[in-house]
């Protein structure tokens, strides 16, 4: 939706009111759609900084860095919250640039309202209604639920309601989160700066889309002694420590019941080297069989990969992410009428560039991401990532294992 920017009376150029981006799995910054190829959030400076001296060898691993954008909270005169974006004016006054303590602040806020509900995992609900739900959010007068439930499962493991539903919850999680921080927390007119980037699921019909925690240790270096110790925590009670890599969110559409099976951190968190092992082969099944084609395309990316982590040296990658990402349309609906799945199968791998399925592989989050030359660089690291590679090495040998059981 486009809506006229009355904070920049006679200025030709409109705003865009933002959406929810609905395939968002993890994380705890709101990702916003600011069109059908393009994503934006909250812009931290280190993050800024590392995707303009990005390394071209890792161009191809992380999404495209699009500029800059300024938003702002709008509220109309029936009391509905939504988000503008307007492109950044050279000659402005600088703005507030959201900083890593506010982003944490957003994600607190429904924590703390959500403490006394008893829930294992605390997501509001989100009630379905006619129209989409990323419409249907900016359009509601917004609040916080305090009743809270399961992403996925309830506490004896089985299937909860909210993954029935056609898109993943935890984005409108976030974002509900990120709305009640500017509204409380700003005047309504306040310009935030927000980054601009590759929409990387845009051309997926059903994006199947695994996001993982890399690497042995998760805080900055400039992280304080308290959070320090809450993430070697976390690291040591989960996959992270033993593997290099965890699960902090997925989304697998599954044909037979048409709708997303949807994992969060929290599940990701709990599970043993042998949970890890079966949550990534149901990443790879959608409900009906193994989608075993995809094995071996996502093996050859995390090998190229691999390659260039080790040739990156001084870069230590702490708390980013890895998305894996394929497409969960149904095999019969892009293929010939009347084919077995089988031969339907043979059909799309041979009309496909090089015979192989599409997937993708991308890195994301930077925001505490050091190397020689950074502009907050406290600490200066010899040699490439070790955690991140043996998170990737790991994981490698987990997909080859899957594949040699098939």
């Amino acid at each position: 939706m486009v809506v006229q920017n009355s904070a920049d009376a006679g200025d030709a150029r409109v705003g865009v009111q933002l959406e929810p981006f609905l395939h968002q799995v993890g994380g705890h910054l709101s990702v916003m759609k600011y069109d059908e190829d393009t994503v934006c959030k909250p812009l931290i400076s280190q993050e800024q900084r590392f995707y303009e001296s990005l390394p071209l060898a890792m161009k191809r691993f992380t999404p495209q860095y699009k500029g800059t954008i300024t938003v702002h909270l709008l509220k109309d005169s029936l009391g509905h919250l939504s988000l503008v974006a307007n492109p950044l004016k050279e000659n402005r006054e600088p703005f507030k640039v959201s900083t890593e303590s506010a982003a944490v602040a957003i994600w607190q806020t429904l924590q703390q309202t959500a403490s006394g509900s008893g829930g294992a995992h605390p997501l509001p609900q989100w009630q379905h209604s006619l129209e989409s739900p990323a419409t249907a959010l900016l359009r509601s007068e917004f609040h916080l639920s305090t009743h809270v439930s399961s992403l996925v499962e309830d506490p004896d493991g089985n299937q909860a309601q909210e993954e029935r539903k056609s898109f993943n919850p935890w984005g409108l999680h976030c974002h509900q989160a990120h709305l009640t921080r500017l509204c409380t927390e700003y005047p309504e007119n306040k310009r935030h700066r927000f980054l601009l980037l590759e929409n990387v699921v845009s051309q997926y019909k059903y994006p199947c889309i695994l996001d993982l925690k890399m690497g042995t240790r998760q805080h900055g270096d400039d992280a304080s002694e308290e959070k320090k110790a809450r993430h070697m925590t976390k690291c040591a009670q989960s996959t992270s420590a033993c593997l290099g890599v965890r699960i902090c969110g997925m989304q697998v559409y599954q044909i037979d019941k048409k709708h997303f099976l949807c994992k969060d951190k929290y599940y990701g968190r709990k599970l043993t080297i042998e949970g890890f092992r079966q949550a990534l082969y149901q990443f790879l099944h959608n409900g009906t069989r193994l989608r075993t084609e995809l094995l071996e395309p996502i093996q050859r990316q995390l090998q190229a990969l691999l390659s260039v982590i080790r040739s990156q040296s001084s870069y230590r990658f702490y708390s980013s992410s890895l998305l894996i990402i394929y497409d969960g349309q149904e095999l019969t609906e892009r293929t010939l009428d009347g084919q077995h799945p089988q031969e339907a199968l043979q059909t799309t791998h041979s009309n496909s560039p090089g015979g192989i399925a599409k997937v993708d592989i991308r890195m994301i989050d930077f925001a505490h991401t050091t190397y020689k030359g950074s502009w907050n660089e406290q600490t200066t690291y010899d040699g490439p990532d070790p955690g991140y590679i043996f998170g990737l090495e790991n994981l490698i040998q987990i997909l080859q294992d899957i594949q040699e059981k098939k």
